[in-house]
């Protein structure tokens, strides 16, 4: 009996040091972090990549409930990987954004809302009482010139979102379109709210929290 315990335990942290490697070191750091902190029935939790990892949300919200699990980087299959860490405590409420760097990796609009909806409906499956918003993914700004990987990706976003939304829609979570606020007339992604063209400056998180505030008190 002994031995088989430990040939599950074996597997199971092998697997973890397996991914960790995979995704590398960061991940691996906060991942590891994120399971030993784990979640409970009052927390509302973050869920990302990059933008999400970024921002101070409890200080900026004012809540000590809230929980930053973004990392760097991040994929959705990274996030699908790292999900139990999550929904084991049954939090009060889930806010995921996740998507970019699937494009960055040339990945196609479907098969980046199919695994979204995959992701979904475990979230769902796994945690039913929690209440889950799913965010469109932000607008892009190549004019910086600094990711190589998303230039001349602007309309995947878009594309993503047209198809997100009525996955989240019927899985019962609620869509939150956040993508117009931060868009130029050009559709991109506005100068004055980042120094990169992808990630988000004070004045961004700013107009994030406003969006989602209504969300996160409700």
């Amino acid at each position: 009996m002994l031995g088989a315990v430990m040939g599950v335990l074996a597997m199971l942290f092998g697997g973890q040091r397996a991914s960790a490697e995979k995704r590398g070191e960061l991940w691996g750091q906060r991942a590891s972090l994120f399971e030993m902190l784990g979640t409970d029935s009052t927390s509302i939790v973050f869920l990302g990549n990059s933008l999400t990892h970024g921002c101070e949300w409890h200080e900026l919200f004012g809540n000590p409930h809230i929980l930053n699990r973004g990392i760097n980087g991040d994929v959705v299959s990274g996030l699908h990987e790292r999900l139990t860490s999550v929904t084991a405590g049954k939090p009060a409420k889930i806010f995921l954004l996740c998507g970019v760097n699937d494009i960055s990796h040339d990945l196609t609009p479907d098969s980046i809302v199919t695994a979204l909806g995959a992701l979904i409906a475990d979230i769902r499956e796994q945690t039913p009482s929690t209440r889950l918003y799913v965010q469109s993914l932000l607008p892009i700004n190549n004019s910086f010139g600094r990711y190589k990987a998303i230039f001349g990706k602007e309309q995947t976003v878009r594309d993503v979102n047209r198809l997100l939304r009525p996955v989240v829609e019927r899985a019962g979570a609620t869509w939150i379109d956040i993508h117009g606020l931060f868009a130029d007339a050009d559709g991109n992604l506005r100068a004055d709210l980042t120094n990169d063209g992808l990630h988000l400056l004070a004045p961004g998180y700013a107009i994030w929290r406003d969006a989602l505030r209504p969300y996160v008190d409700e």
